[in-house]
């Protein structure tokens, strides 16, 4: 067994990047590797230093999909009381933004992880799919639903019912990712967005973050009540004063996140 830590972490400042370590293996996300990562996750989530997290991969992908040999003869009460997948939604819980550098493969459960994340930055290299159709399963922890959400329900269920895959080029032309990057200079534009969002005032980041969200999973009515809600609860914030502050005044502000 090898020594490596299955998560590579670094911190840049108000950066966090969390590299997924099983190159010899794509990348497949073991049970190991995604408490890892959860783990990690958690850990910058209640970091007041830290104001964006960046998640890639090591080696030739971002993550080819879940561990198949951990599940191949499970049956399915083992399934669910191992919380496998149910562990998933702590991912999607992050409340800081979380932006996938997908850097080769992001396939089945790999093609989950990045869309559980804020925003998708692609390599040229990289391939989006969601093909558990191919072993006589379906999607399990939301390819169906935020794939569908992303491409629209006719590419979406080409995608998930012939287990093609789609080039990174294909994902950003039909909204799967933010845009397309040189492998190079992939990791570089990841942190230049990150960078970006750190200077601002994280408590709107947070409830940015939130209202957008809700767009995606919730009725119009919903989103707009979370929208109105966190606009108010914004003007109780040192940020706000200051961010007005400083547009008025013609600086730039300083937010301190109070």
């Amino acid at each position: 067994m090898s020594n490596e830590p299955l998560v590579i972490s670094s911190v840049e400042g108000p950066i966090a990047i969390l590299t997924l370590n099983r190159p010899q293996a794509l990348n497949a996300l073991s049970p190991a590797l995604i408490d890892n990562l959860i783990r990690h996750l958690e850990m910058y989530d209640a970091d007041d230093l830290i104001r964006a997290i960046i998640i890639t991969g090591a080696g030739r992908a971002f993550a080819a999909g879940a561990d198949i040999k951990a599940m191949a003869n499970a049956t399915p009460i083992e399934m669910l009381t191992s919380g496998m997948i149910a562990r998933w939604a702590r991912i999607a819980a992050i409340r800081k933004p979380v932006i996938a550098a997908v850097n080769g493969y992001a396939l089945g459960g790999g093609c989950e992880l990045a869309m559980m994340c804020d925003i998708i930055l692609a390599s040229e290299t990289a391939q989006f799919g969601q093909p558990e159709i191919n072993i006589g399963i379906i999607p399990g922890a939301g390819g169906t639903q935020r794939l569908t959400r992303a491409l629209g329900p006719y590419r979406a269920m080409e995608m998930v019912l012939t287990g093609a895959t789609i080039s990174a080029h294909e994902a950003a032309a039909h909204g799967l990712v933010n845009r397309v990057c040189p492998p190079e200079t992939l990791l570089d534009e990841a942190r230049r967005v990150a960078q970006t969002i750190a200077a601002k005032s994280p408590l709107a980041v947070q409830l940015a973050k939130e209202a957008v969200r809700a767009a995606a999973e919730t009725t119009v009515r919903e989103g707009l009540a979370i929208e109105l809600r966190n606009f108010y609860l914004l003007f109780a914030s040192e940020d706000q004063k200051e961010g007005m502050r400083a547009f008025i005044e013609k600086r730039a502000p300083n937010f301190s996140g109070r």
